[in-house]
């Protein structure tokens, strides 16, 4: 599912969740510099974009409205160069950011001496986060940690540990449907089917890249079992004047299929 070319047997089949985690780890802080390099100036330094379809925060306002944000303390995980808390911190939001490749957070903070707007991050598996429990008011994430575990509940269960009672966590990721098509961002003929949850892997001698699919109703119940109630489903439609084309999201597909799910959800607790 992801565009960029890696040596060694890529296809869907089965994995090892944790060798997959130590997989995702070491693709993503290796691969860092070079990610930047070809999205970084369609994501921005300090810009809050929600996915490859080109959904501004804001425009959005998923997360609620600045002046009320101002008064809360509010969590990135799976935060890559930070640049969605940077937006937030750049307008007074109190934000604190996390990623599970120490590359990924070098450049973040490599971003935060470039910007002159400092975001707290540190390296943290989203399934196990450093802080104590019922600390936030809202967690998010742009397509972070969701697509990378084989079990979400993992990390909506710690998404809920870290909530305050009432708390939201507001994340995107691959719109199920997206998976039953083709990396062409041009084509049009599913070749996959919906319900095959087989992971899609890469070998190297890195380790195992792995993206793992759930379809919607799995998202509704891993949520619900962790705790949580739906107050949104979101799909992005292609952004007016977006031409980037984003491994297999592009303007093409765009016109007529969703790429993105974006799920806004309170822990009930």
């Amino acid at each position: 599912m992801c565009a960029a070319e890696r040596p060694g047997r890529a296809g869907y089949f089965p994995v090892d969740p944790e060798a997959a985690v130590d997989g995702n780890r070491a693709y993503w802080s290796g691969h860092a510099r070079e990610y930047l390099a070809e999205f970084g100036e369609f994501l921005g330094p300090a810009e809050f974009r929600w996915c490859p379809e080109g959904l501004l925060e804001s425009e959005a306002r998923l997360l609620g409205d600045l002046d009320s944000l101002r008064g809360q303390r509010l969590l990135e995980i799976g935060a890559g160069a930070a640049q969605c808390a940077r937006w937030l911190t750049a307008r007074g939001v109190d934000v604190v950011a996390t990623d599970l490749a120490p590359g990924m957070v070098e450049a973040a903070r490599e971003l935060n001496a470039g910007t002159g707007v400092v975001v707290p991050v540190q390296v943290a598996d989203a399934r196990s986060q450093p802080f104590a429990a019922s600390s936030f008011d809202q967690v998010f994430t742009a397509f972070g940690a969701i697509p990378f575990v084989a079990d979400a509940r993992e990390v909506h269960r710690e998404v809920a540990r870290v909530l305050r009672p009432g708390g939201h966590w507001t994340f995107a990721t691959t719109h199920p449907i997206r998976w039953a098509f083709p990396d062409d961002p041009t084509a049009l003929t599913a070749d996959r089917s919906y319900f095959d949850r087989t992971p899609y892997a890469e070998t190297s001698a890195d380790g195992t890249y792995a993206e793992f699919h759930r379809t919607i109703g799995d998202h509704v119940r891993d949520l619900t079992e962790s705790g949580f109630r739906i107050v949104e489903l979101v799909e992005p439609e292609w952004q007016p004047g977006n031409t980037h084309v984003w491994g297999g999201w592009g303007p093409v597909r765009g016109e007529y299929l969703p790429g993105t799910l974006i799920i806004r959800s309170q822990l009930t607790g």
